[in-house]
């Protein structure tokens, strides 16, 4: 009798499991995710761990002069976007149907406050319209959201610092077990004066700081996403089993 039997993940895929499924990752953003160096400084940590080899994803490559020739410069950075525009003009559904991802890092919010002095609430409600995006191009999204950095000058730090905490109870609502959202604090220990380069974007020390505090959120992005992929290709595959 001819049958198909599921086996388990060990004995199917072995300890090189992981390794077959490369990984996905978009940096996402406004200019802060663009035109700085906390992009190249993040994957030059990596570079030596076993993630070394996940494919950043996005339509862009532009940075700051890092220096760096050997980075992965794909990016989904757009310098002087609002997080609302995006979300009303559907903009990300098409940049993640062009380049999927597992795992995504949003800083977004800045163009919003300092451009056009958009309440909290309807930044949150386009985060969350980004977030169904994101799922929807890919139900296992791996999600790390930055409560964003402080500008140099005016007096934005008040709204930023509302959004801030607007952004914990909205990513703890809309977590789930499939689909994480994990919280980074990009605000507490940088600087608006010393950290920025020109009142907005990061300088080598801002950059820095940001590359220490997206690494270990990542790491761990990463690590659930390729257990995900692990377990969903244990699951699939089947081999004739004779009895």
């Amino acid at each position: 009798m001819l049958f198909n039997k599921v086996l388990p993940i060990a004995t199917l895929l072995g300890a090189t499991a992981a390794q077959n499924a490369t990984l996905r990752y978009m940096p996402f953003g406004d200019s802060i995710t663009e035109i700085i160096c906390w992009r190249a400084m993040l994957w030059e940590k990596l570079k030596g761990t076993e993630w070394g080899s996940v494919n950043w994803v996005g339509s862009g490559k532009t940075e700051n002069n890092c220096g760096d020739a050997t980075y992965d410069r794909d990016n989904e950075g757009h310098s002087g976007f609002l997080a609302i525009d995006i979300a009303n003009r559907q903009q990300l559904v098409g940049w993640l149907n062009t380049n999927p991802a597992d795992v995504i890092t949003m800083h977004l919010g800045t163009n919003d406050i300092v451009q056009q002095n958009k309440p909290v609430a309807d930044i949150i409600a386009a985060f969350t319209t980004l977030v169904g995006v994101m799922r929807k191009s890919n139900p296992s999204m791996k999600i790390v959201v930055a409560q964003i950095i402080p500008m140099g000058f005016g007096s934005y730090n008040t709204q930023i610092q509302s959004l801030n905490a607007a952004i914990i109870p909205w990513a703890q609502g809309l977590n789930t077990t499939e689909s994480p959202i994990w919280v980074v604090d990009q605000y507490t220990g940088f600087s608006g004066t010393s950290d920025l380069r020109d009142g907005v974007h990061p300088n080598a020390a801002g950059d820095t700081k940001m590359a220490n505090i997206w690494y270990p959120a990542l790491v761990n992005a990463f690590q659930v996403a390729q257990a995900d992929k692990a377990a969903k290709a244990a699951e699939k595959v089947e081999l004739p089993f004779t009895a």
